[in-house]
């Protein structure tokens, strides 16, 4: 079944994308939620022209994104956690960390339901590698330092 996302979904797509999913899915989570509609002929068609009057906003939210992931390549984040003898943190670090120390160390404030931690979870001290798609085509990566307090 083909889809239009109205908002961006992880792992999925981005506002206005058509996009392909089982039947299931769309009706069981992705249309309840109004994360998307269906991709009738007159609904792309109202997309298509929703896209050509945003297109002049797109660039700026592009270069806005851009001027981010210069900020965020090659930064390392430090999350101090209470962790035991052996690197086991106590609970788990989340993106709600990240997100929070992101703004207390550099002063950039990032969607915390876009920042992707592979595993969902981290653990144990050590560096992690974290995505964040802020656009299409615009995506920061940049270097989590799990420390004990």
């Amino acid at each position: 079944m083909d889809v239009i996302l109205k908002e961006d979904v992880l792992n999925l797509g981005f506002e206005n994308d058509i996009v392909s999913v089982k039947n299931g899915y769309a009706r069981n989570y992705l249309f309840p939620k109004r994360l998307a509609i269906l991709a009738t002929e007159s609904n792309r068609k109202v997309l298509s022209e929703t896209i050509k009057q945003r297109s002049r906003k797109l660039e700026h939210l592009k270069s806005d994104a851009e001027a981010i992931v210069s900020k965020l390549n090659n930064i390392t984040v430090k999350v101090k956690v209470k962790s035991s003898e052996e690197g086991t943190v106590y609970g788990s670090v989340t993106n709600i960390h990240i997100a929070d120390a992101l703004k207390d160390q550099f002063n950039i404030e990032i969607d915390r339901r876009k920042i992707n931690i592979g595993n969902k979870h981290i653990k144990e001290l050590g560096q992690y590698k974290i995505t964040v798609p802020l656009q299409k085509e615009v995506c920061a990566e940049f270097t989590v330092d799990v420390v004990a307090e």
